[in-house]
C-alpha cells in the first residue's frame, strides 16, 4: 500500500496488520573511503547542511572515517570500499546502493557528479558475484530516487518514510516502493530547504524514532509518525536537526549511532527516553565528514 495523508496512514498502521516479523537491524554493513581534496559543488545547490567555505582536510577525514568503521564493528562485520577522487560525495553511499531480500538497489542520483558513484563495478560485481544478490538497477529511470537518503525504512515491519524533495520525487518514491518490497509507504513532502529525509528522520529497529518537526512541510506528518510507535520519539529541535541528531542508525537491536556532534546536543531528557528505549548511545566525532553535508547515517549502506 502506498499512502500520502497522515490520516490515512495511521488508519492503515496497526500492530496487528504490520508487525514486527522482519529482522529489524542489518547483518553488516558497508562504508567508502573518502577520497576527495573538495567538496561538491554540485550538491551543494540543494544540500544546506554543506559548507564550502570550510576547506576539507583528507587525512583527518579518512582518521575519523576509519575510526567509525572500527567503533560499528562492535555491532556488525563492516566492510569498506575504497573511495574515488572524481566522487566527493561517495563517501555517503546510502544514497547510491541499498540492499533488500537478496537484492542490491541502485539509486538514480540527481546530480551528476553522484551518478558516477552508481557505475562502480567493484560494489556492484562483489554483490552480484561474490554475494549472489540479484541486481536492481534504478539508476536509468526517469525519476529521481536517492534510496535511503530520501526512504527511512522500519525494516521489521516492512514500512517506508519517504521524503519528497529535489532527492526523491513521487515516481522514484513508488520505484523505491517497489524495489524494496514494502508493504506500506507512507510519501510526503519535506519543509523546503531539506534534502534527505534521514537528516530529519531514524526509525530505530523498530521501537522508536527520532524526528525533527520543522524538516516535514506539513506538521501532522511527524506528529502522525510519533503516535504509531507509541509516543516512544525523541523530537528534535531545529539546532539539533542542524547537528546531525536526526542523522542516526541502529546497527543492532540496543545501540544508536551518531555522530560527536549530534550526541552533544541531546538533551538528558532525550538520552532517558532514548535509554528506556532499550538503546545505549554510540558517538564518533565527525565534523571534518559533516563539512560535506553528511553525517553518520550517511556513510552507513546496510546489507540486509
Amino acid at each position: 500500500m502506498f499512502v500520502t495523508d497522515p490520516a490515512a496512514f495511521l488508519a492503515e498502521f496497526t500492530d496487528e496488520r504490520y508487525p514486527m516479523r522482519g529482522a529489524a537491524t542489518a547483518r553488516s554493513a558497508f562504508l567508502v573511503s573518502p577520497a576527495s581534496s573538495v567538496l561538491a559543488e554540485e550538491s551543494a545547490r540543494d544540500n544546506r547542511y554543506m559548507d564550502l567555505s570550510r576547506a576539507p582536510d583528507p587525512l583527518r577525514a579518512l582518521r575519523q572515517h576509519a575510526e567509525l568503521a572500527r567503533r560499528l564493528g562492535a555491532d556488525v562485520p563492516v566492510l569498506t570500499f575504497p573511495g574515488d577522487p572524481d566522487c566527493p560525495d561517495g563517501m555517503f553511499p546510502n544514497n547510491v546502493f541499498a540492499t533488500a531480500r537478496g537484492n542490491l538497489i541502485v539509486g538514480r542520483m540527481r546530480h551528476p557528479v553522484r551518478q558516477r558513484e552508481a557505475a562502480r563495478d567493484d560494489i556492484r560485481g562483489f554483490f552480484r558475484d561474490v554475494l549472489g544478490y540479484h541486481e536492481l538497477d534504478l539508476s536509468g529511470g526517469d525519476y529521481v530516487a536517492e534510496l535511503t537518503g530520501a526512504l527511512v525504512i522500519d525494516r521489521a515491519r516492512g514500512i517506508g518514510y519517504c521524503g519528497l524533495s529535489e532527492r526523491c520525487d513521487m515516481a522514484g518514491a513508488r520505484a523505491m516502493h517497489e524495489a524494496f518490497g514494502l508493504r506500506l509507504t507512507f510519501a510526503f513532502e519535506l519543509a523546503a530547504g531539506e534534502y534527505h529525509t534521514n537528516v530529519v528522520l531514524a526509525v530505530l529497529a523498530g521501537r522508536a524514532v527520532i524526528l525533527a518537526g520543522d524538516g516535514f512541510a506539513d506538521p501532522a506528518v511527524p506528529d502522525a509518525i510519533a503516535r504509531a510507535y507509541g509516543g516512544q520519539a525523541v523530537r528534535l529541535s531545529p539546532a539539533q536537526k542542524r547537528a546531525f541528531a536526526g542523522n542516526a542508525i541502529a546497527l543492532a537491536p540496543d545501540r544508536v549511532w551518531m555522530s560527536a556532534a549530534a550526541a552533544a546536543v541531546l538533551e538528558p531528557s532525550q538520552r532517558a527516553l532514548l535509554e528506556r528505549g532499550g538503546f545505549s548511545l554510540g558517538a564518533v566525532d565527525l565534523d571534518e565528514i559533516e563539512k560535506a553535508g553528511g553525517s553518520l547515517r550517511c556513510c552507513v549502506a546496510e546489507i540486509f
